[in-house]
């Protein structure tokens, strides 16, 4: 009976014996683990688990101690190559059986991830609203008083002057309004998303000649309500900037993948749609560096050192326009970019 409870329960429950060696998982377990009981029953921790970020040294203390301990968050790669978070509680039954219980936290940690991201765009739109009402109205006043200065000036000389202040206001104009980033509302016309990456494709390559553009396509995936033109504006933004980074370190050969895939049932923030579509850019460049990751999305921020910090903040805000948003995951030699636009419109 007991067995039976600990088959249908949702959290992993697994049975090791002294030797941390599994006797008995339940399908909680299987499936986290991406292993079936039949082929691993009787072997060590390790035939599980390739890096198990100190639980085996656990599991051998609590076995000695007696003593239960559980671990938070603890990162786990599997030998299928897969890595996955959770928390577990190892209990020492006797000398000889330990009870580990897994909780994936995946999903939770990517959730609450999200939901930062969208409060932080939320906030960064507030923010670039505010800035932009505070510095166009002054910028308004000098451009003005430049233009009067110039025409009430008697040495023609003196104008280049008035000029160069009349151009560098409308430069910082240009600064701000790229900092709100669109300026109006996206579209709803059905898009097809493998027309907007095979554009981008197409000016990368011309743009960088020695760039290599590999593709990785979903045909399955369906058309979506969206902006044609903004939507080319942030693949070509994400995708550009990793072409830069990889070209400014010096990459033997820069490799850009652009891959699409179909997720289903799948949660942005705090709303869970039924179906997703992802869009993954995927380069071998330096990577973020971990100072940067954080604030990666923000206006002004930036790991290059000629690029603008606008780019990436403009393709986010594109996103949210379009109910998505965008996930970075960066190392050296692996950046990876995932674009998640709902396939549904919600409407508010």
């Amino acid at each position: 009976m007991y067995r039976r409870l600990m088959e249908h329960l949702t959290t992993a429950v697994l049975l090791l014996d002294g030797r941390l060696r599994l006797r008995w998982m339940n399908p909680a377990a299987e499936a986290l683990l991406a292993v079936s009981l039949g082929r691993v029953e009787g072997m060590c921790l390790s035939a599980l688990v390739a890096e198990d970020d100190g639980m085996g040294a656990v599991l051998a203390k609590s076995r000695d101690d007696g003593h239960p301990f559980t671990q938070r968050e603890v990162r786990l790669s599997l030998v299928t190559g897969a890595v996955i978070t959770v928390d577990y509680t190892v209990t020492p039954l006797s000398d000889e059986e330990l009870l580990v219980e897994m909780e994936p936290r995946d999903r939770l940690l990517r959730i609450s991830r999200e939901e930062a991201l969208l409060n932080r765009q939320e906030a960064i739109k507030v923010l670039s609203r505010g800035l932009a009402h505070e510095v166009k109205n002054p910028l308004g006043g000098i451009r003005g008083a430049a233009q009067l200065l110039e025409r009430d000036l008697d040495d023609p000389g003196l104008a280049e002057f008035t000029r160069i202040i009349i151009e560098e206001v409308d430069r910082l104009r240009d600064l701000v309004d790229c900092m709100l980033g669109p300026n109006k509302l996206a579209s709803h016309d059905p898009l097809n998303v493998h027309k907007v990456l095979e554009r981008v494709r197409t000016l990368l390559i011309a743009e960088t000649p020695g760039v290599v553009v590999e593709r990785d396509y979903d045909p399955s995936l369906p058309d979506f309500p969206g902006d044609e033109a903004q939507m080319i504006q942030a693949v070509l933004n994400v995708a550009r900037n990793a072409v830069e980074a990889m070209t400014e370190a010096g990459i033997g050969q820069p490799h850009l993948l652009m891959r699409t895939r179909a997720r289903r049932q799948f949660t942005l923030g705090a709303e869970r749609h039924r179906l997703v579509c992802e869009v993954a850019l995927i380069d071998n460049g330096p990577g973020v560096p971990e100072s940067l990751q954080e604030t990666l999305f923000y206006p002004m921020v930036s790991g290059r050192a000629e690029g603008s910090g606008l780019g990436l903040s403009i393709a986010q805000g594109i996103l949210h326009q379009h109910q998505g948003l965008i996930e970075c995951e960066s190392r050296p030699g692996h950046t990876e970019f995932r674009l998640l636009i709902p396939l549904e419109r919600r409407h508010d």
